[in-house]
């Protein structure tokens, strides 16, 4: 029978982005916020994958391999995440399509919205593994874990919820499409706990991890810091960028 106490705080870690979405449309969101959150959700995208999730991935690594093949584990799936992630942005509705369902001058932000999300909901399928497993083994870890990974995605759900705002002019809309980025973590671990309880090991849950970094860091190079740097608020997105950073370096040094 399925943990309730550590299913529980799975739970309330990921619906955390819905925070961040109720945070983003406080406000009526405009053509600068979009910029600085293009900057904040880029940077963000980037602070985790660099700052956390590959140096823990290394020092996993690290300790069954030799230096050289440690690094070349790592990048492999990096580069595997970031192949991963330009596939599917060829999956995804282009501007010109999303353009017959919203405005052209927001069928851009759609887009932003569209990637933005997929990205995190990847990422936010491990992070829900993670918390379910730690909170199985140890009550007091798991609590940790999950207070942890809330913090973090608060601002994750602020980088889907405001160009969601923006595009459809909903702000309903875009609490409940930042509650969806982060429905990922109870469902990745309730399939955890069904179907790889018997296999799981830390291993694949550093490869997994990495591999979604690699996806995030595509995304944040790719699509949200051009956005971010484009236009008439070029400073406006690299004040978000600035700030994404910080943010994120602060949450990952006081949570780790």
């Amino acid at each position: 029978m399925l943990v309730a106490s550590p299913f529980l705080l799975t739970t309330l870690a990921g619906l955390s982005t819905g925070v961040g979405g109720v945070l983003a449309v406080l406000v009526k969101p405009t053509e600068r916020m979009l910029g600085f959150c293009a900057g904040f959700a880029g940077s963000v995208m980037l602070t985790v994958s660099l700052a956390d999730l590959a140096p823990a991935a290394i020092g996993f690594y690290g300790a069954y391999l030799s230096p050289v093949g440690c690094g070349c584990a790592v990048a492999g799936l990096l580069g595997l995440g970031m192949l991963l992630a330009l596939l599917l942005g060829r999956l995804l509705p282009d501007e010109e399509t999303l353009a017959r369902y919203v405005r052209g001058e927001r069928a851009a932000a759609m887009r932003v919205a569209l990637v933005t999300g997929v990205a995190l909901l990847l990422h936010n399928l491990p992070e829900g593994v993670l918390t379910l497993f730690a909170g199985i083994s140890d009550p007091q870890l798991g609590l940790r874990t999950a207070l942890a990974i809330a913090l973090h995605n608060i601002p994750e759900g602020l980088a889907v919820a405001v160009p969601f705002a923006y595009a459809t002019g909903s702000r309903g809309k875009a609490v409940a499409a930042a509650l969806c980025s982060g429905v990922a973590e109870p469902a990745g671990a309730v399939l955890a706990y069904l179907f790889l309880h018997n296999v799981f090991n830390p291993g694949f849950l550093n490869g997994t991890v990495v591999l979604v970094a690699g996806v995030m860091l595509w995304v944040a190079a790719a699509q949200l810091l051009p956005q971010a740097l484009a236009g008439r608020y070029q400073k406006t997105g690299a004040f978000g960028l600035a700030a994404g950073c910080l943010v994120m370096l602060i949450g990952i040094a006081a949570l780790p």
